[in-house]
């Protein structure tokens, strides 16, 4: 089965991040949305083996530990005490991922976001020659191809302080040529003190390199996130009709995978006690 796999350079490049075309069959479960009978054409090919996700180990904080993560962005910052933090961030990493000061007190740096994303993100289908396959494109069908990230994917962005947390989702998702609705996600901030993590979510207006800067470029200290935009449900929605379709795919898949194991299980425990009877003797 086909898998898409992306690869980008954890740099402020703005070049557009390659798709290329693997060939594997040990994790694909490669399903195909029924394209010629739906008016959006899709392909999709996915990496992942169960449509619900794993228990994450990453713990949402109490409203007491949230209270300690949103003091730095409460930090009241003169243009001297920027230039100081600027300077003493320089001072520590060991890259040339710099921040540096703007004449108008603001200034530029770099944030490393990472993609902790649980259900797939659409692409354009990359075009195929000059014609597009009969009529489609006098049609005005829209195609795309629907794929799970590769896990821990992350990527640099290169943005100013005024740079709010909404932006930088909006620029990542044009990186990556995405073109789900950005309403569809969240930024995160993710800190790890006492052995414990904590997750915060970010306000569209927060600023992200304004954290970074407060915060050190220590990635334990802080770290940014870009996860589903959770609102408690799931909004179906806001899904396509073949995004619908392969879910439910997969979702009778893992039925009838869950349905043999219990048959499989209590088929097993009869013949055991079945043994068990005929090797006793009445009395």
């Amino acid at each position: 089965m086909p898998v898409v796999s992306m690869t980008t350079a954890a740099s402020s490049s703005d070049k557009t991040p390659s798709f290329e075309m693997t060939w594997g069959s040990s994790t694909s479960s490669g399903y195909c949305s029924d394209s010629d009978s739906d008016s959006e054409f899709e392909q999709y090919f996915t990496a992942r083996t169960s449509f619900f996700p794993k228990i994450r180990k990453d713990t949402v904080s109490p409203a007491v530990k949230q209270d300690e993560q949103i003091e730095l962005s409460k930090q009241e910052l003169t243009v001297v005490d920027i230039q100081q933090k600027v300077k003493e961030y320089n001072a520590q990493i060991n890259s040339n991922l710099f921040m540096n000061m703007n004449k108008d007190g603001s200034y530029t740096g770099f944030i490393k976001v990472q993609f902790k994303l649980a259900r797939p993100v659409s692409v354009p289908t990359p075009k195929k020659g000059g014609n597009d396959t009969g009529g489609r494109r006098a049609s005005g069908v829209k195609r795309r191809t629907s794929f799970y990230l590769p896990k821990d994917a992350s990527k640099h962005l290169h943005i100013s302080s005024r740079t709010s947390a909404r932006e930088v989702i909006e620029a990542l998702l044009k990186k990556f040529t995405v073109v789900d609705n950005p309403a569809k996600f969240a930024l995160f901030e993710r800190s790890e003190r006492h052995d414990q993590v904590y997750i915060r979510k970010l306000s569209d207006t927060e600023r992200p390199l304004r954290l970074r800067l407060c915060a050190g470029p220590n990635e334990k200290v802080l770290s940014f996130v870009l996860k589903e935009n959770e609102t408690g449900e799931v909004n179906w929605h806001a899904f396509s009709m073949p995004e619908l379709k392969n879910f439910l795919r997969i979702l009778q898949r893992e039925e009838e995978e869950h349905i043999k194991q219990i048959v499989q299980r209590y088929a097993l425990a009869r013949t055991k006690m079945q043994e068990a009877l005929a090797g006793s003797t009445p009395g």
